[in-house]
């Protein structure tokens, strides 16, 4: 093996730019001290861009997984009908915590590496009396799969206008663009370690009046997540419990670099991302396991046989330094993902295009070499 450094292309955790992880190593300070006051109040006046909202953004010391849960706990309160969305690994968790607690849990089941078809979804929602809340993922991680969180935001509040939208962006905050309001979002979370651009240990519930009120007014037992205790010390630019004081002081330099390319140029970067692995990876033959229409600005899927399948992330990870990841559950062996979020560039793209190139060849003995670069750089190019 060559001794060049190692590409992690997995959908998470994904790079730490050298910018965030020197702002990590600055030192401790106290998290009661006037230094944290005024990093969470920077924290706080550039994070809401990312979701769309001009209200605060709650931040949690604990995993993504934490902000799905803390959205439950604190918006449906004990007997209430919800309805999950299911495509994937990740909605199968959001409707695994809901189970957890005395809800009445619908869900409403799409093929995985498929998005939600809205005139079915209506039909489901349409059937179902009093349905207090519906969760969705904006981007389905194990599937790279993006709903249509726009329309679907539209049913739910035509359905009831009184019935919350809740939706998982942990793959997705950072790597598309959000907006709470026009999509009618009520509750949006995510965590540290996927566009971001951090290690994993925090993570974020954005939530609009309505919801806020939802929470103060719930009875269901909880204490760490109770979100009500995090929007109240927030007033004070502060946090309930000891938070990752190191993290949120990376959050605050990922910030500046958001700002620093234009949030909007991150976004069309994460798409040209996209656009230029799915053009390669057909001219090297394979198939995608999602449609253009919905596939995902920060993580692409593709289908071979099992054995070509790990022969191909083996090769990558042993010759080629590139770490990508495989499928989820029912998908395993079936389908490799690649991540393209957060701190990774057309280049990066380039290079594990042209080592795929290499093993595809080798494996299949045929010459592949140029072809996925080619249809890349077309892809590329053919958007500026």
């Amino acid at each position: 093996m060559y001794m060049e450094p190692n590409l992690l292309l997995t959908p998470g955790p994904t790079p730490i730019p050298p910018q965030v992880t020197r702002a990590m190593s600055d030192g401790m300070i106290g998290h009661r001290s006037s230094d944290f006051t005024a990093l969470m109040e920077n924290v706080q006046s550039n994070i809401k861009t990312l979701f769309g909202t001009d209200d605060s953004v709650a931040v949690l010391t604990s995993s993504g997984t934490s902000a799905l849960e803390a959205a439950m706990v604190n918006l449906v309160q004990p007997d209430e009908s919800i309805a999950v969305i299911v495509s994937g690994a990740f909605g199968d968790r959001f409707r695994n915590i809901a189970q957890t607690y005395p809800f009445d849990v619908h869900v409403f089941e799409v093929p995985w590496g498929e998005g939600a078809d809205l005139k079915s979804f209506k039909k489901f929602l349409d059937d179902k009396e009093n349905i207090r809340a519906v969760f969705s993922q904006a981007c389905e991680t194990s599937t790279a799969v993006v709903h249509p969180i726009h329309s679907l935001g539209k049913l739910v509040k035509d359905y009831n206008k009184d019935t919350l939208f809740i939706v998982d962006g942990v793959s997705a905050v950072g790597g598309m663009k959000f907006d709470m309001s026009g999509d009618a979002i009520d509750c949006l979370v995510t965590g540290s370690q996927k566009a971001l651009m951090l290690p994993p240990g925090i993570a974020f519930v954005a939530m609009n009046h309505t919801a806020r009120e939802r929470a103060s007014q719930n009875t269901l037992s909880r204490f760490y997540l109770d979100i009500n205790r995090y929007f109240k010390s927030l007033e004070e630019n502060s946090t309930p419990f000891t938070p990752a004081v190191s993290l949120i002081q990376g959050l605050a330099q990922v910030l500046e670099l958001y700002k620093e390319e234009g949030v909007e140029q991150v976004y069309e970067r994460h798409l040209k991302m996209r656009n230029m692995l799915r053009a390669g990876l057909k001219a090297l033959d394979f198939e995608l396991l999602v449609d253009e229409t919905h596939a995902s600005p920060t993580v692409t899927a593709f289908k071979s046989d099992e054995a070509e399948l790990a022969h191909i992330k083996d090769a990558l990870k042993k010759t080629h330094g590139i770490t990508i990841a495989g499928g989820q559950k029912q998908l395993k062996g079936k389908i490799l993902r690649i991540g393209h979020m957060g701190y990774m560039f057309p280049k990066d793209m380039l290079t594990v295009l042209s080592a795929l190139e290499a093993i595809t060849s080798d494996y299949r003995g045929k010459k592949y070499y140029g072809r996925a670069l080619t249809a890349a750089q077309e892809a590329y190019y053919e958007s500026i």
